[in-house]
């Protein structure tokens, strides 16, 4: 604890300023620690739950054992979702304090749909609408493709708070907002709540930092190292400044850390960052100070060498860089969805290897 009275440097930020905590895991464990520390909120996805199984198998063993002898006719897949949904019921409940103290403005718990369904709103609605009855405080992630975002609209008009994800650039923020604000109108338009509606639109600050770097590889482009760490936090802050200009009910959310900017920049906005529980341990443990960054612009020279040498940042940074209909074919994106793809995958071995374990011998 601090002079201040403060746990933490997070535990500082969410007490002194509008910049709301997530815990980027739905670990039990890691989770109380970021409550501790001020967290008002949590998430998953195929990745993630594959991880937290990896860490907490001793407990989830009986429980995974149990599910496969209830649902005789159930597929590997089917073990797979109900897995990560009691995985999210459980640390919705954590939260539900939070939640429930806040008037539902906190305290949601992030379920993120198929990355398979991509291409499908119709499927993406569904599963939506399903995840969307687990518990009072969920919020469901949704890709930002072309058919994520016509499901954003429809999910949001269902009554479901969304948490667009998958999304790297200004022109994928504004699409999300425009979708949110026809289902939330349409929705108004025919009498229905919206109160407990809260929705948030994820930029994958590191995630595009990376690509950037690939493409750098790739292409042979020579740029200067510290200009590479900026690029995500540079379209954050550009899209929060088109938020706040045009009054949008949704709040960003940053995510995927790879340095202290990507936290630290942020503080002081009406924003969510979202960290991993070894970044929150950093971050406390560090002498960053906690003051107030969001409306401090990005050097205009690190803007400038990034927009004159990659063609991917001046579409991710530009209002209108990107169509929509050409959003699954971002570089980030297609990078992105492969990899949530491929941790699904990953996800249903884990259960195979309950339901059908190799043979201990060869069978000839």
């Amino acid at each position: 604890m601090d002079s201040d009275g403060y746990k933490s440097p997070l535990h500082k930020m969410t007490c002194t300023s509008l910049t709301e905590l997530w815990n980027d895991s739905c670990s039990i464990e890691e989770l109380k620690y970021a409550i501790e520390n001020g967290a008002a909120g949590a998430t998953a996805n195929p990745v993630i739950v594959g991880e937290v199984l990896n860490k907490e198998m001793s407990l989830w063993t009986p429980r995974i054992r149990a599910l496969i002898e209830e649902n005789p006719f159930a597929t590997e897949d089917d073990i797979a979702w109900k897995v990560t949904e009691e995985m999210t019921i459980r640390s919705a409940k954590l939260l539900e304090p939070v939640f429930e103290g806040s008037n539902g403005k906190k305290g949601r718990l992030s379920i993120q749909t198929n990355p398979k369904y991509y291409r499908n709103p119709q499927l993406m609605i569904d599963q939506a609408i399903h995840f969307n009855s687990l518990a009072p405080n969920i919020i469901v992630k949704l890709p930002v493709t072309e058919a994520g975002v016509k499901a954003i609209e429809e999910a949001t008009y269902n009554g479901v708070s969304i948490n667009a994800t998958v999304c790297f650039t200004v022109s994928q923020c504004l699409a999300v907002a425009g979708a949110v604000e026809r289902g939330l109108t349409r929705r108004e338009n025919d009498r229905k709540d919206i109160s407990s509606i809260g929705p948030v639109c994820t930029v994958m600050v590191g995630r595009l930092d990376d690509w950037l770097k690939v493409v750098a590889g790739r292409k042979g482009i020579l740029a200067k190292p510290a200009c590479l760490e900026w690029g995500g936090v540079a379209v954050m802050k550009r899209a929060y400044q088109i938020f706040k200009e045009r009054e949008y009910k949704k709040r960003l959310l940053s995510a995927a850390t790879r340095n202290h900017m990507h936290w630290s920049e942020f503080i002081g906005g009406d924003v969510v960052v979202t960290i991993t529980h070894e970044w929150q341990r950093r971050f406390n443990s560090s002498d960053v100070a906690v003051i107030h960054r969001i409306d401090r612009p990005v050097e205009k020279k690190i803007i400038s060498e990034l927009s004159e040498k990659f063609d991917d940042f001046r579409r991710a940074y530009h209002e209108n860089g990107i169509p929509v209909a050409e959003f699954a074919d971002f570089g980030a994106t297609r990078r992105t969805l492969r990899q949530f793809m491929e941790g699904y995958e990953k996800l249903v071995g884990q259960i195979r290897d309950f339901m059908l374990p190799e043979p201990e011998d060869s069978i000839i």
